[in-house]
């Protein structure tokens, strides 16, 4: 997974992110909360975010709050790593929109474990971010209905969405299989309808 680490301590920095590369995973590491914000905001692949608590400029749990405010399409697992102890502080962690908290320093088994979880829980998301994302689309006259339980034309639902506008045409394959059959059936309604009147023909 592609995981962002903001840690300011350069001991505590380096044990970690040795433990994530033996893991394979790559590692993005940031020295304190702003460092790590600014990455993360260039960095629009985020898997996991790992943060300190006690950082300069930006602490942890502002961190946090930063990054859920932000909406990504793909979800974000945080994880506190700190020598901060106690629920209090869990709960604090959690209200701010941690997913998970682990004391200093990390043991490399629990510390993979949890990983385990995070990526379990973040292939959930994107399952259920697909499955919303699907369009629910009428199987007859192809309307599509939006989150306020509204059928519009496709092209209405689009430029709402996108802003775009849409013109019409015929792909060839609708060409061949239709259109052809179309005018060839109204070209022989036209010659039945000349023999039935022949007085209406024209010259």
């Amino acid at each position: 997974m592609k995981i962002l680490v903001a840690e300011d301590e350069a001991v505590a920095r380096t044990y970690l992110v040795s433990i994530l590369q033996g893991m394979n995973h790559e590692v993005i590491v940031t020295t304190d909360g702003q460092e790590a914000w600014e990455a993360y905001q260039q960095q629009k692949d985020i898997q996991v975010l790992i943060s300190d608590w006690l950082m300069p400029h930006i602490d942890g749990l502002e961190l946090c709050r930063l990054v859920r405010a932000e909406k990504r399409s793909r979800y974000v697992y945080i994880i506190f790593i700190t020598i901060m102890e106690g629920k209090i502080k869990y709960l604090q962690a959690m209200e701010a929109g941690a997913d998970d908290f682990i004391t200093k320093p990390p043991d490399p088994d629990e510390l993979k474990a949890r990983l385990v979880v995070a990526e379990r829980i973040l292939e959930l998301h994107y399952e259920v971010a697909q499955l919303e994302s699907l369009l629910p689309i009428c199987s007859y006259c192809k309307k599509i209905r939006d989150e306020d339980d509204a059928w519009m034309p496709v092209e209405d639902y689009m430029a709402r969405q996108t802003g775009s506008d849409f013109s019409h045409g015929i792909c060839p394959q609708c060409f061949e299989t239709t259109v052809k059959s179309e005018l060839a059936q109204l070209k022989s309604e036209r010659r039945i309808q000349g023999r039935q009147n022949p007085d209406n023909t024209q010259e």
